[in-house]
């Protein structure tokens, strides 16, 4: 098998880019790696009008400067009306939804989901994507597993209405898959590698603790077999987040984990271990356009056993792996 394949257009379904100055560091970084991503609306405060999205995408293109990328917006869900989500549809690729309080920012969350029926209705009809962080407040390993009740109802209730399970973590949820043609998920690079004992089996890692956490070995493996049979229903999604390693280091640490710098060079590892490089493609890039219905920015790379040292920072974040060497890079191919 030859030492080195060409991806095309790899896309981050699934990305945190913050504000100010978080925005301006780590930016870059994902537009150097990535054609294009769907971008997180959870800042302070949230994105909920197109005047704030529009800026905020002018934000983003700003900061990555030269680089050639697409951001794909979101609007934090709200009870919107059938006339605002209208006007919105050209300027957006989905509406995130949080429940309130289940994550970073997520404080204006909904607190009852089948309260706004009448707004998932509207997006149905008008072909809006409904993304979601689907967790309850229960027990925290739980919290996954008892949100499909909640997926259930959606996908039953509105059939036509696309419904993407973000940072999906258990079997329970890759199983949720086959059951409704309308669900679809994203997978982090984090829990596609990673179980709990990474994060707390030994001395606590700050910097791998994230939301929904990482979950036990057969969640892992369920993970990892949709994926390398070429699921066309799951894509990649980051859920990069970064946050200052004041945050991380704490008494109170945040959760996320950024990962946007890691992460092609250590799925092109994954995916060569396992013999499965014919499906790469399909899960950075394919299943996304198709889900979505987009046609994103061509850009290609090459992946190739190439070692590099990831920095121990990106100003003031780690990042997943950082000081450490990986065996695999992503060089742009011109």
């Amino acid at each position: 098998m030859s030492a080195e394949w060409i991806i095309t257009s790899p896309l981050d379904m699934h990305l945190h880019l913050r504000q100010d100055a978080m925005l301006r560091a780590v930016a870059p970084v994902s537009a150097q790696q990535f054609a294009g991503a769907v971008i997180m609306p959870n800042l302070v405060p949230p994105v909920t009008t197109i005047e704030r999205l529009v800026s905020y995408r002018e934000e983003i293109l700003d900061a990555c400067s030269d680089e050639i990328f697409e951001p794909y917006m979101t609007l934090f869900f709200r009870d919107y009306s059938g006339a605002e989500l209208a006007a919105a549809r050209e300027h957006i690729i989905g509406i995130k939804l949080y429940p309130e309080g289940v994550t970073t920012n997520s404080a204006g969350g909904a607190r009852d989901v089948k309260a706004f029926a009448h707004v998932f209705s509207s997006m149905q009809e008008l072909g809006i994507p409904l993304l979601v962080h689907g967790e309850t407040h229960g027990f925290v390993m739980d919290r996954e597993r008892e949100f499909m009740a909640t997926y259930q109802w959606l996908a039953e209730t509105f059939p036509r209405l696309i419904i993407i399970m973000e940072h999906i973590t258990t079997l329970e949820a890759v199983t949720m898959l086959d059951r409704y043609e309308n669900l679809h998920a994203t997978i982090t690079l984090h829990h596609l590698l990673l179980t709990l004992d990474d994060m707390a089996g030994g001395l606590l890692n700050p910097h791998l603790f994230c939301k929904p956490l990482l979950k036990r070995p057969e969640d892992r493996e369920a993970l990892q077999q949709a994926v390398l049979t070429g699921h066309s229903k799951v894509m990649f999604g980051s859920d990069s987040a970064p946050h200052p390693v004041s945050a991380k280091e704490c008494c109170g640490c945040a959760a996320g984990v950024f990962t946007s710098p890691v992460s092609l060079s250590m799925l092109a590892e994954f995916f060569d271990r396992h013999h499965a490089r014919d499906k790469f493609q399909g899960f950075i890039s394919d299943h996304a356009r198709s889900i979505y219905g987009i046609s994103p920015i061509a850009k290609r790379y090459a992946l190739k056993k190439d070692p590099w040292v990831v920095p121990a920072r990106y100003e003031s974040v780690v990042p997943l792996m950082g000081g450490t060497t990986l065996n695999w890079s992503a060089r742009p191919v011109i």
